[in-house]
């Protein structure tokens, strides 16, 4: 079993004289930013001159190049999207980082499959919310917190845990909980549910679509039927509160007997096996490889298979009844 560290697990007084540098004012790098300024912590933003700083601007941080936030700052976060922050950290951050420097990412990827190897003088270590950006501040504000994983990639100055703890404490990362992991098992959960769980349920709804609509369901039944109602949305929110089979029992005793008696049916020895080989590849550095290769180039498998899907007829018409209900919700209102 993991261990899992909770706020009563950390003292915020680590951090009292350290200079915190955000590098990336994003997604993730905001919200974060702003959980830490709240608990009271001094916040270096360290970004390009993008819209990005502009509004790091306006919410009232002071701004620098990145290679100026990390020589003024002892705990550096690391939150550019993985596959920005290889090229950052080697012109950016490597040369300036500095003896008992703590470095801190938000995803295990580039330490795990070893696009960045920091130096041995400096604390790596991990703090992976487990949600979107907006949902850890929407955590923290709430005093909720959110899920989150933590780890030590290397200790050099004998204290990294504690700090890390320090750390996820004061950006609300214990208020539920953090469990320890290792980076490679981060960056292999993150990807398996990419590449397994995530393929795996949209296969199921366009398989679903297309049955449904060869039998003469029409668009808006069956869109809204499937996911457009949110029941779906709903069921899963649940599944995350009491856990997938109690929350099984809030359903009719219909849709209890109708799901439990076919789940048999949809256990295929052939879905194991694809998920087996998409994790041997994820775990052989495959995929790390691959979209290195991908990002190099520009994107051209991606930018390919944006263009395929979005040519389909049935997302065409997912959106044309989305905007239909969008017009009803208008003329409601």
């Amino acid at each position: 079993m993991s261990v899992i560290y909770r706020d009563a697990n950390a003292d915020l007084s680590l951090l009292m004289d350290k200079q915190i540098a955000i590098l990336g004012y994003g997604n993730i790098g905001r919200p974060i930013a702003l959980n830490l300024r709240d608990s009271a912590f001094p916040v270096l933003i360290g970004n390009r001159e993008d819209a990005y700083a502009t509004q790091a601007y306006h919410d009232g941080f002071e701004v620098a190049a990145v290679a100026d936030a990390v020589q003024r700052s002892n705990v550096i976060m690391l939150l550019l999207p993985d596959e920005v922050a290889t090229q950052v950290y080697h012109q950016d951050i490597a040369p300036h980082l500095q003896q008992s420097d703590m470095l801190v990412f938000a995803s295990g990827y580039n330490v795990a499959f070893g696009f960045i190897e920091p130096p041995p003088f400096v604390d790596v270590v991990l703090v992976a919310p487990q949600t979107v950006g907006q949902a850890v501040r929407e955590g923290y504000v709430a005093g909720e917190g959110f899920p989150s994983f933590v780890a030590v990639g290397q200790d050099a100055s004998g204290e990294a845990w504690p700090r890390v703890l320090a750390v996820a404490k004061a950006l609300g990362a214990l208020n539920q909980g953090a469990i320890e992991i290792t980076f490679k098992m981060e960056a292999e959960l993150d990807l398996f549910t990419q590449q397994a769980l995530m393929p795996a349920i949209h296969s199921v709804i366009h398989s679903a679509i297309e049955v449904l609509s060869r039998e003469g369901f029409p668009p808006e039944a069956l869109f809204t039927s499937l996911y457009l109602s949110r029941e779906l949305s709903y069921i899963a929110a649940k599944w995350a509160d009491v856990g997938v089979l109690p929350s099984m029992k809030m359903h009719s005793l219909t849709s209890q007997y109708g799901t439990l008696s076919r789940i048999e049916r949809f256990k295929e020895v052939k879905l194991d096996r694809q998920m087996e080989a998409v994790l041997g590849a994820i775990r052989a550095g495959d995929f790390a490889q691959e979209w290195a290769t991908e990002c190099a180039d520009g994107y051209p498998r991606l930018e390919s298979l944006w263009r395929r899907l979005q040519n389909m007829a049935i997302w065409r018409d997912e959106q044309r009844v989305l905007d239909m209900l969008r017009q009803n919700d208008r003329a409601d209102s």
